[in-house]
């Protein structure tokens, strides 16, 4: 048994499918269902007794502490956070809750629950911190990519808020002796994204005919990772990684933001082009830039490859193609989740 944290959303919902699809080991998933859970996401598995939901917040921890008692995981998967850097400038606190508060409640009730484990379960328990790349602020054209020993940097309430998150879970192996582990991942993509993010937003916006909104110039470069591959790198960590160690996943793809919006359009023409023949990229518009908003992140994944064996299975063209498909064949699970608060951000933030 293991114990999923914001299992609900983007990365999570994929990791708990992509586990399930390779084993039968079973998963306790608690998630709050704010804006950006969506249970939807998890559809395909209703009645299989292998995945357990709860509806639930990281910080109550009556809750997880009853939780943890009940089903005695091996294992505790931290993917529970607010992850938009747009909402965590109009409104830091949730983010402060969350990532701050929330994890060192979660950390307080997992090693409550680890400190009372019998000596062979206490040994082999881990506790995984999911985290971001953006925890090391930004990167000129031509520095270096983030490695694990990169300072600290962070320029936003939200990568911040991270970067407080990952220092709480250092200090708890520290201190106490929890069994950690740590990842600071990249831009991830791919299925059930919510579409207030770069890909799943321009996807959507080109078939409703709406704008394509592109701040600033457009040149702000991310390394883009697959959100599959990326939840392979979790598993592998989890099975092989040192304890107390941090281990950045990276794609070994750093791309402008202007060039995807260019790729997502040219094969939204192939694959769904417009019956008038216009192309996609006639609806770009440029909007005002975001405050501080990081020019570059590049993450440099050879250590996870070099000791865990660790690499991306997808090129960014395969699977940007994937996720565009994916699309283009769930519009009903884009239909719902697009709620009238969505609706309400996206005419705040992406004003031309």
């Amino acid at each position: 048994m293991i114990f999923v944290t914001g299992g609900a959303g983007f990365i999570g919902a994929n990791f708990v499918m992509d586990w399930l699809r390779q084993n039968d080991e079973h998963i306790v998933n608690i998630d709050a269902l704010t804006y950006a859970g969506n249970l939807e996401s998890l559809s395909s598995l209703q009645g299989d007794t292998r995945h357990i939901f709860v509806k639930g917040d990281i910080g109550d921890t009556t809750l997880i502490s009853k939780l943890l008692e009940k089903h005695q995981p091996r294992a505790v998967l931290n993917f529970a956070a607010e992850s938009h850097v747009d909402r965590s400038i109009h409104g830091p606190e949730a983010f402060v809750q969350t990532n701050v508060v929330g994890t060192f409640h979660l950390l307080e009730s997992v090693r409550t629950y680890w400190d009372k484990l019998k000596e062979g379960s206490k040994t082999n328990f881990r506790f995984l911190h999911v985290s971001t790349d953006e925890v090391y602020g930004s990167l000129t054209k031509d520095e270096p990519a983030f490695s694990e020993t990169h300072r600290y940097e962070p320029n936003s309430p939200y990568s911040a808020s991270k970067a407080a998150s990952d220092h709480l879970v250092r200090s708890y192996h520290h201190t106490y002796g929890l069994p950690v582990l740590t990842t600071n991942c990249s831009n991830n993509y791919g299925p059930y994204h919510f579409p207030e993010k770069l890909i799943p937003l321009v996807i959507v916006n080109a078939l409703a005919g709406k704008i394509l909104p592109i701040y600033g110039d457009g040149q702000q470069i991310r390394d883009w990772l697959f959100v599959t591959d990326h939840c392979s790198a979790i598993r592998r960590v989890l099975e092989a990684g040192t304890l107390g160690e941090t281990y950045n996943v990276g794609g070994w793809n750093e791309k402008a933001n202007l060039d995807i919006v260019h790729t997502v359009c040219a094969l939204l023409d192939e694959l769904r082009p417009q019956q008038d023949g216009n192309k996609y990229c006639k609806q770009i518009a440029f909007v005002a830039d975001r405050p501080g908003h990081d020019q570059r992140y590049a993450i440099d994944a050879q250590k996870i490859e070099r000791e865990l064996g660790w690499k991306p299975a997808e090129t960014f063209e395969t699977g940007i193609r994937k996720t565009v498909q994916w699309y283009l064949d769930n519009q009903e699970w884009v239909t719902n989740v697009q709620s009238g608060a969505y609706r309400e951000w996206v005419e705040k933030n992406y004003t031309v």
